[in-house]
């Protein structure tokens, strides 16, 4: 097998391909998930102050200390999560990083991990590097629930991690308390570590995000990861961290070390500061991205897509075959052409590409203005 194989590279393959089809035809590009705009004013003079007062050196291996301290108080002030900012925080280049850093810390070859399906597609990459064997369990459409019985079924002798994402991309499904419940279960019973991607934690319209780490008997198992690029705007500043027991970070942090060994100097006090700002800003992020959210769900449901309303994140899924079409790669390659418009194929998110297969994802992560030049631009189809 190939190395583009072994790490399921179509993902990768597919984003470049619709990156560069947006640029050839002008489209409207709502393919990869980044905004189009800035994150908060204060937050980029801090850190255009942080270059101008000389942050521009290595950082400490674990963080800058005003940062692990704003990530513990951060925990604490949203979840009632106690950490120790010089044991139990790990400042990682960005949340992919930490993923990655996780699994080789955790994953021997051979071992299984369980991912939720369809997944990011830097989780195939990671537990290939590790030498594990992903075991999917796919999440179905149209409401995305996980299947508990099919999670306790995935797991053998050979599994040693869950890797969990909620909320969840692409589909946009926070996990409720039954499936979380469900989770730590399975984890307590067959002792798993479970590493979670919450990097959409404050992105959630419905519902609400309860992190695994404050259920009974998750504490010591748990790798919780997150990251600053969605809460505040910045994807291209790659902030992300890890919190947990020490023993946790410090494994993760062992493997970390040897990946990037630190990086961000600037970014890191910027984002120290930004993890403090009051609620009023995580609740006008929330009711802009819940806006532009509906927005786009109503424009394409008049266009005759069905559309999977998320509760979370910044992605929209519609099923493409009320419009005539059955293959999302397919209809994703004409779209540029015939509509000037960019999305990306659910199929590439799967092991088994048959649940996605007619399934679209859209990002609404964009200004009003670009959201509705898409819309009259889809009409043309």
């Amino acid at each position: 097998m190939r190395p583009a194989e072994r790490l399921n590279g179509l993902g990768t393959t597919i984003f470049a391909e619709m990156s560069a089809l947006a640029v050839a035809t002008g489209s409207v590009n709502l393919g990869q998930g980044f905004p189009d705009r800035d994150g908060p004013d204060s937050l980029l003079e801090d850190a255009i102050a942080a270059i101008r007062a000389g942050a521009n050196q290595y950082p400490p291996g674990r963080g800058v200390p005003a940062l692990r301290q704003a990530i513990a108080d951060h925990q604490k002030r949203f979840y009632d999560l106690s950490y120790d900012p010089d044991t139990q925080v790990l400042v990682t280049t960005g949340a992919t990083e930490a993923i990655a850093a996780a699994l080789l810390a955790f994953v021997e070859p051979g071992d299984e991990v369980i991912a939720l399906e369809p997944y990011y597609d830097s989780y195939a990459a990671g537990i290939a590097f590790a030498g594990g064997r992903r075991v999917p369990v796919t999440l179905r459409a149209p409401s995305y629930r996980l299947d508990l019985d099919e999670l306790r079924a995935a797991v053998t002798p050979r599994t040693k991690v869950l890797l969990i994402n909620s909320p969840h991309n692409p589909t946009g499904t926070v996990l409720d308390d039954e499936e979380l419940r469900g989770i730590r279960d399975v984890a307590v019973e067959h002792d798993l570590v479970v590493i979670t991607d919450e990097v959409y934690e404050h992105l959630v319209y419905d519902g609400t995000h309860r992190p695994l780490a404050t259920y009974e008997g998750m504490a010591d198992r748990t790798v919780s990861i997150s990251s600053a690029g969605k809460t505040f705007a910045v994807t291209g500043w790659k902030i992300g961290w890890v919190t947990g027991s020490p023993d946790v970070v410090t494994a993760v942090t062992t493997a970390k070390q040897f990946l990037t060994f630190t990086s961000g100097a600037p970014f890191q006090p910027a984002i120290a500061n930004a993890l403090a700002l009051g609620n009023d800003y995580y609740d006008a992020l929330r009711a802009d991205l819940q806006s532009r959210r509906d927005l786009l769900a109503t424009g394409l449901t008049d266009l005759g897509f069905e559309v999977h309303l998320p509760a979370a994140t910044y992605f929209i899924t519609t099923d493409i075959r009320p419009l005539g079409h059955t293959d999302g790669i397919d209809f994703c390659r004409m779209l540029p052409q015939k509509a000037g418009v960019v999305a990306i194929p659910h199929q590439v998110f799967y092991d088994n590409p048959e649940p996605g297969r007619p399934l679209v994802r859209w990002a609404f992560c964009k200004q009003p203005e670009v959201l509705q030049e898409a819309l009259a631009r889809l009409q043309k189809l």
